[in-house]
């Protein structure tokens, strides 16, 4: 009998706790892993306290997910070399714009028959163009990735109200021990093949999410945010088969990862919240975040910077009116009254 497969999550953020309680429950009582699980844990302060200390005491994350407990097997490490030297699976969930500083840390000094799923939802782009988060870890690391993306609000999820998720894994078996890892009778999920389609969607619906945002701190009611919602998916099936190779199939956006994280995120996601209120105020992203978000990091406006650089490399940024309406009012003091102006010109009304 092959010995239990040890479980490292990689981050401890909202997201990161959530399925650290899901993985701790499910490894207590799964003979397939290690019932101890590590949980990497970026050190801070919690008034006077550790927050490590914190979570292997009173097992809870009392900064990130406040007032919901996580199992006793799961282990605060705030030593990532610590965490994750020994795991046969690593669970990374942390924001897009820390992974690779992660991986470099990582390089060399962990087992090169683990197996890597990226819970991140996030795009990195240099000169070369777009790089999806789990070729940084693929190409640093030396090891099979796979992704998780759904409609996945965390605080719902702790909660153990009912959703579902997708799992995109090229290596059909590796989605198999994922979804033994992951799946709970209110956590349900379906493995997929188009890992590079999954992994896309999960990132451009936080952009469209921004996009609903301001309409909603704008005023306008439910049919304009449909809109919103619909041009947005047009946009993400036209960028998802811009950049990923061969046939991406339309029932991949019919997917936990495609419409309905993109209905999820635009009616409660913390993108369309930060959003609503900065077309309210006139407060910057960054003090927003500061405000809203208890020290974590907004992905859509970041998502947006991204994208926007892609499109300008393939001379494209008019074909998707709505991603680039959102990065011009995020970056480039574009008003967000002018935002309804890419939604009347959207070429789909052509």
């Amino acid at each position: 009998m092959a010995p239990p497969l040890k479980v490292c999550i990689v981050g401890s953020g909202n997201w990161g706790s959530v399925i650290g309680k899901i993985i701790g429950e499910n490894a207590a009582e799964n003979k397939m892993f290690d019932s101890t699980v590590y949980m990497w844990v970026f050190e801070e302060l919690v008034n006077g306290r550790k927050l490590t200390e914190i979570i292997n005491t009173e097992h809870e994350n009392v900064k990130y997910l406040p007032g919901c407990k996580l199992p006793a097997n799961v282990v605060a490490v705030p030593g990532l070399l610590d965490a994750a030297r020994d795991a046969d699976i690593l669970v990374f969930v942390m924001p897009h714009q820390f992974i690779r500083e992660t991986c470099d840390e990582l390089k060399g000094q962990i087992k090169l028959s683990s197996i890597g799923v990226s819970l991140i939802k996030g795009i990195e782009v240099g000169s070369y163009g777009l790089k999806l988060i789990s070729d940084v870890i693929r190409e640093t690391l030396g090891i099979e990735v796979s992704v998780l993306m759904g409609a996945n609000l965390a605080n719902e999820v702790a909660a153990e109200k009912f959703c579902e998720s997708t799992i995109g894994a090229a290596n059909i078996e590796h989605g198999k021990i994922l979804k033994e890892l992951l799946q709970t009778r209110n956590f349900r999920l379906r493995v997929v093949e188009e890992a590079d389609a999954v992994e896309i969607c999960g990132a451009l619906k936080n952009v469209v999410a921004m996009g609903a945002g301001f309409c909603d701190g704008l005023g306008y009611g439910d049919n304009t945010k449909a809109a919103v919602i619909r041009l947005g998916l047009m946009e993400m099936i036209a960028f998802v088969r811009l950049h990923c190779e061969g046939l991406v199939p339309d029932s991949i956006f019919l997917e936990s990862c495609g419409v309905a994280d993109l209905i999820a995120t635009c009616y409660g996601g913390r993108n369309r919240k930060i959003a609503e209120v900065f077309a309210k105020t006139g407060k910057s992203i960054k003090q927003l975040e500061e405000e809203m978000l208890n020290g974590q990091k907004l992905q859509g406006p970041q998502t947006a910077i991204e994208i926007n650089h892609t499109l300008k490399l393939q001379n494209l940024v008019n074909k998707f009116p709505l991603f680039t309406a959102v990065y011009q009012i995020c970056y480039e003091c574009k008003p967000v009254s002018e935002f309804v102006k890419c939604l009347q010109d959207h070429p789909e009304h052509k």
